[in-house]
């Protein structure tokens, strides 16, 4: 597999095709590389050496198959003299190449997303026609990896804006989304579009109401958006099933939003506890999801650790678990987009959550018409169990590894 993209990016090359003469003694006439584009049926050699011997051309390349001409290192009064030779069709200034190297987090690499025929990652910056609801801190609304769909952003928490003030929802979105554009990172739907809904403050906190405000917001733009993610949560359990009345605001909004078509993907939280005791993510209607300690974006345990202790391959020390969990994702040490334009690597089952996101969003792209279980079904089907299963796992189940080479 490719794990990383490169691109040759040419600077500007202006044509000097008619540089006025400048005298060698001013500072503007300093040596600089230049190429000399010749007449089709000239002897590229024998220019150049008769320029090397008229005008000083320090002679670097002949070209006589691409094109007839030379690269030559001359100053720009000599550059001046040599365009206007009648056999030079024009002298330009030389650019500089460089590698633009697009970098796949790990988590990108273990998912497969960079294999998915849906998320087509090949460089080019293609937008997604899928919808992402990130319920968080917010989302950087200018930030160049994400294409954020501002018009659908809403505030429940603090102030009006959507616009993140903690940089935890934005690398969410980044690890969802983030465009295939040869720099930054890349998501695992990239250029899929982000619903920024902000019901967490600047230390990432958010009352039970405020979440619910976020709920309401996207059930109530259910016609468009396919996919919320939801990396937040507090002590709770699971109290009843949809439609009975267990005085459970949250849950009966989640239901009531998943009924309208959202998949709700949620993290199974932190704590390394069982997750019946936290929610959302102790909600059957949702996939919960824990965190694969995962360095290098392979199987097999041999990542050298990074950022964390963890021992590679195995669920994270901090992962909460349980029968509530229905997929495991890479969640540490993830590289991804940052507010204020930048990038950050951190860890968490905030940072599973949203890989499972992107691989919903992917099914839907395909299949439109998807139900929320029937999303969650596909994925937990499309999972593989290669990675390694540690024998003290609390409860006892294997987990499905995300993988969306298949979606």
């Amino acid at each position: 597999m490719r794990k990383a993209l490169l691109a040759v990016l040419l600077a500007s090359c202006p044509v000097l095709a008619n540089i006025p003469a400048v005298s060698a003694d001013t500072k503007s006439d300093r040596v600089g590389d230049y190429i000399v584009v010749l007449d089709g049926d000239q002897n590229a050699q024998a220019v150049a050496d008769n320029h090397a011997y008229a005008h000083a051309a320090s002679i670097r390349h002949v070209y006589s198959h691409a094109l007839r001409g030379y690269a030559a290192r001359m100053t720009r009064s000599q550059a001046a003299a040599v365009a206007a030779d009648d056999r030079v069709r024009w002298v330009q200034q030389d650019g500089v190449a460089k590698i633009s190297t697009q970098t796949f987090p790990t988590g990108i690499n273990r998912v497969d997303a960079e294999t998915s025929p849906t998320a087509r990652v090949n460089g080019v910056d293609e937008l997604m026609d899928v919808d992402v609801a990130v319920i968080d801190t917010g989302v950087d609304l200018d930030h160049p990896e994400l294409d954020v769909y501002v018009a659908g952003a809403r505030n429940c928490s603090t102030g009006t804006s959507a616009d993140d003030g903690h940089g935890h929802g934005t690398h969410v979105a980044g690890t969802v989304a983030a465009k295939d554009n040869l720099h930054g990172v890349v998501g695992v739907a990239p250029g899929a579009r982000i619903w920024p809904v902000r019901v967490l403050n600047n230390r990432g906190v958010g009352l039970f109401s405020q979440i619910i405000c976020g709920i309401d917001f996207v059930t109530a733009n259910a016609d468009q958006i396919e996919v919320a993610n939801m990396s937040l949560g507090g002590f709770g359990t699971d109290d009843g099933a949809c439609g009975t009345v267990n005085e459970d605001a949250v849950h009966q909004a989640i239901c009531a939003s998943v009924a309208s078509g959202v998949t709700y993907v949620v993290a199974a939280g932190n704590q390394h506890d069982n997750a019946a005791n936290h929610i959302p993510a102790a909600y059957d209607e949702v996939i919960t999801v824990s965190a694969l300690a995962d360095f290098n974006g392979f199987p097999g345990g041999s990542g050298r650790r990074t950022c964390r202790l963890d021992v590679d391959d195995t669920i994270a020390n901090f992962s909460n678990f349980g029968a509530d969990i229905d997929l495991i994702a890479p969640g540490t040490c993830i590289l991804s987009a940052w507010k204020g334009g930048r990038y950050a690597t951190i860890s968490g089952t905030s940072m599973a959550s949203p890989h499972v996101a992107g691989g919903a969003a992917l099914y839907k792209v395909t299949h439109p018409t998807a139900l929320p279980a029937e999303v969650k079904s596909a994925l937990q089907g499309a999972g593989t169990l290669n990675w390694t299963w540690p024998a003290g796992d609390p409860d006892g189940v294997q987990e499905p590894l995300l993988n969306v080479a298949a979606l």
